[in-house]
Formats: structure tokens, sequence, C-alpha cells
């Protein structure tokens, strides 16, 4: 009898050379986030100009300003993510440990007159222990209770330093840094590359950070958690230490990244302890793609981007000459912002990361129709 299946070894013959192939892609794919921060290094060189999405060259300072914003934000919004869609905890209080490195390191500036670099250790370590103390109590409940708790801390907080107790936080105007208190080769227009660099290392840090944890056995009890924390009770292990662990690595990379901000804003100013703000870093993550690598990373960018360019759409000539039961609500920022982030929830649900996944689910079906009617009956 005839066999109907292919000789063995023209199989082989025809697999061989595809395998080792596919391998050395996979690998070649790995190093990808290396090639783009080796790219991202050299953005402050850059003249190439980017229309609509930037003013001028890449490297101006104006743009470099807001990229160093971008890289900022969307770090925040990386170990905002922690809670979030790591282990399942909606937090309204991370602002709260932004503003602390932010103030702290500003103050301790100010009143005691350390350099930066002391002042900015004291602030990390302040934000780390205010982490510990408030999720120590926040932690003590559950659902929608914890998220109740942190956000009355934040509110406490935010009443706090608007109300200036010994005009020591400069109440609704903030505080500036102090004159020559900041490393002068961070300081200036002529500087605004370092920033940059600066922006860079510290979302390089994070990323890091982040990628360790979440493949730790610790990243594999937060995930357990988030699906079912019973259970892990019932395999024998205490949720409540697990979850300060996250709770605490969030808030203390939200401290270095206050002690970012500061040197890209020269200040510290009260919109960075609202309730408002930690609200921005939820949009940022629900607009990437909770619980993913890279989704909090570009709603982060995506988000602060957006919150910086479309001012400047709502002031344009394209605009303001629109009659006006159109032009009033274009004219308003944050209407476009908000617009923007609920087409996303409709057209994207899982956020911008799942965008390639949903092409190529829509694209299969297409295909498979291709290959039966190509296949004679």
């Amino acid at each position: 009898m005839t066999s109907v299946t292919q000789p063995r070894g023209r199989a082989r013959a025809g697999d061989h050379p595809a395998g080792p192939r596919s391998r050395r892609l996979r690998r070649a794919a790995r190093w990808w986030p290396a090639l783009l921060l080796a790219v991202l290094l050299t953005v402050p060189y850059s003249a190439l100009p980017l229309p609509v999405l930037l003013d001028g060259p890449i490297g101006s300072p104006g743009n470099l300003q807001l990229l160093s914003l971008c890289l900022v934000f969307g770090a925040l919004a990386t170990g905002y993510d922690l809670l979030l869609g790591r282990t399942g905890l909606l937090s309204f209080g991370h602002a709260l440990y932004f503003a602390a490195g932010t103030y702290v390191t500003d103050i301790v500036m100010l009143e005691a007159g350390l350099p930066f670099a002391a002042s900015a250790v004291l602030g990390l370590l302040a934000g780390t222990a205010l982490s510990v103390l408030l999720g120590a109590v926040s932690l003590r409940v559950d659902g929608i209770a914890f998220s109740m708790v942190t956000l009355a801390f934040a509110q406490a907080a935010s009443i706090l330093v608007q109300r200036d107790p010994g005009g020591v936080t400069g109440g609704e105007e903030g505080r500036a840094a102090p004159d020559g208190g900041l490393p002068a080769a961070l300081v200036g227009i002529q500087h605004t590359a370092g920033l940059y660099w600066v922006a860079l290392a510290y979302l390089v840090v994070v990323l890091v950070a982040v990628r360790w944890a979440v493949r730790s056995p610790l990243g594999r009890v937060w995930e357990g958690i988030k699906e079912n924390e019973r259970r892990v009770e019932v395999l024998g292990l205490r949720p409540y230490g697990f979850k300060l662990a996250a709770f605490v690595l969030a808030g203390t990379l939200a401290a270095l990244g206050g002690v970012v901000y500061l040197l890209l804003t020269g200040g510290a100013t009260p919109q960075t302890t609202t309730s408002d703000f930690t609200l921005s870093l939820l949009v940022m993550v629900v607009l990437g793609g909770s619980g993913s690598r890279w989704g909090p990373l570009i709603g982060g960018i995506l988000y602060t981007w957006a919150d910086q360019r479309l001012g400047d759409l709502a002031g344009s000539d394209a605009v303001t000459s629109l009659p006006t039961v159109v032009r009033v609500p274009l004219s308003q920022p944050l209407f476009l912002l908000g617009a923007l982030f609920v087409a996303v929830i409709f057209l994207l649900p899982g956020g911008v990361v799942r965008l390639p996944e949903r092409l190529r689910a829509a694209r299969a079906p297409r295909a498979e129709a291709s290959r039966e009617e190509a296949v004679p009956a």
C-alpha cells in the first residue's frame, strides 16, 4: 500500500532550517528593549522634526522637557500598576508618596540647608516610611474600604499641605527649590538634556524593579492574591504581608519619582498631593492596559503627551474659528482628554497595548477564509 504521508527524511529536511531560524529571531527579539534604550539615549542630539506630535526638532529644550515628563509619568504609572494590575489593590492615595519625595527633599534643602543628594535620600526614605506606615493601616481592610482609607489619607495630606503649617509647605503656591540647591549640571535651559537622561534613568530603574518583582516568587503570590485571595490563605500564606510588600515597593518608586519631578520642575506644588493626581495615574494604567508589561508605561506617556499638547490644540486658530456650540467643548483640554479616554475604553478594551492582539484576531478569520477559498473543491 502506498503511504499518503511525506517521507520522514523529507519532512525533517523542510523543518530543520526553519527551527534554528525561528529561534534566532526569538533571541533577537529579546534585545529590542536595549535597542530602544540606545535610541532614547540619543534623542537630545536629534534634530528630526515630528509634526503634530511635537513642535520643532525632537532635541529642542521644550520638547525634551515634555519627553522627560512623559518618561517620569510613564514610570510612575508602571509602579502604580504593581497595586492595581498585579495585586488587585485600588489605591486612591498613591500621589501621597510621590508628593512626599518632592516636598521632603525640597523642605530639607530649604530649612536644613542640606545638599541635594542628602535631601533626596531623606525624601526617598520619607516616602518609604510613609508607605510602610499607611500601608500597614490601610491593608487591615479589603475592597472598597481599602480604597476609601487610602483616599482619606490622601485628602488629609492635601489639606495639611494647603494649610501651610509653620510656612513649611508654601500653601497653594508651593515652594521653589533654593537657589543653588539643585545640581548646577541640571539647572537651566542649557542642561535640559541632562534632565532628560535623569528621567530616562528613573524609567529604567522602575522597569527593572517591577520586572524583577513580578517574575519573582513574590510576584506569583501577588498574581494569586489578585485572582483569589482566599485560595492563597488556604495554601498557608498570609496575603497581608505580600500586599504590604507591593504597597511599599510601589510607594518607594513613587517617592523616587517625586525627587526626579523636583529636578524637572524646580519646586514642589500642592497639585501633586491631591486625589485627582492619583486618578490621573489610574487613567494612565487603564488607558495603556492594566496588568501588562508595557501597558502602564504606554498609557502614562500617551496621557502626559495629550495633557500637554491638547492645551495647544484647544487654543489654536482651527478651534477658535469654529461655531460656539463646537468651540466651547473643544476649547477645554479636559473634555478632549476625557473623550479620548472614553473612546479608547469602548474601542480598545484592555488598553492600547492589546491593539496588536486585536488586529491579529481580526485578520485571522479573513486569512482562514482566504485559504479555504484557495483549496479546490
